[in-house]
């Protein structure tokens, strides 16, 4: 079976985007995978709910008990290996990794992005999208290197920019079509393997 490790930091609505897909779709029949674990930096996180009612093994890691960042990646990287996990899912995980800890898992670790990569990299991207006059926004799966959001495209969805819209309005629509593209960039990976 190959697992899915998901990595979560708050509500995890892609986290329960991917797990229903997987459930819907019976990847453990079509693809033998599974989401194993949910892992995530802290203990509130909302999500960690929702994937204990699924079954699925959860876990917390605080990053704030941590020196560094390095500490907190090999930490974090010695939980998610206890799961055996054939792709990595960053799903709202909101730490910058190290390069070790990508390095690590070169080729398996995924993240979702809320804007039209190369296009606003970095945070508040929907309200630069704004600013910037654009008619188009979106987001895109990508693999994840080194450097922050310019790893590989995997999958990507445009959404109209409309007149009147708030960075909110904009990230809603936005965040609908991630959950549509990011079980599918995953279900793509899992099946190269």
């Amino acid at each position: 079976m190959k697992n899915i490790v998901i990595l979560i930091s708050g509500g995890g609505s892609n986290m329960a985007a991917i797990v229903r897909t997987a459930q819907q779709q019976d990847w453990a029949r079509t693809l033998g995978a599974r989401v194993a674990a949910v892992v995530s930096n802290k203990a509130d996180a909302k999500g960690l709910a929702f994937a204990r009612e699924q079954g699925i093994a959860t876990e917390v890691l605080d990053h704030r008990a941590f020196d560094s960042r390095e500490a907190f990646d090999a930490a974090l990287a010695e939980v998610i290996d206890r799961h055996d996990p054939a792709v990595v899912v960053l799903a709202g995980f909101m730490r910058i990794l190290t390069p070790g800890f990508v390095a690590r898992y070169a080729g398996r670790l995924v993240n979702i992005h809320p804007s039209l990569l190369p296009a606003f990299t970095g945070l508040h991207t929907h309200q630069r999208a704004i600013d910037a006059g654009c008619k188009f926004a979106g987001c895109t799966v990508h693999l994840v290197t080194a450097e922050l959001d310019v790893g590989p495209i995997l999958e990507q969805a445009v959404v109209p920019v409309l007149a009147g819209d708030t960075a909110d309005t904009l990230a809603a629509r936005v965040l609908t079509q991630e959950h549509v593209i990011y079980s599918r960039a995953v279900a793509g990976l899992l099946q190269k393997q």
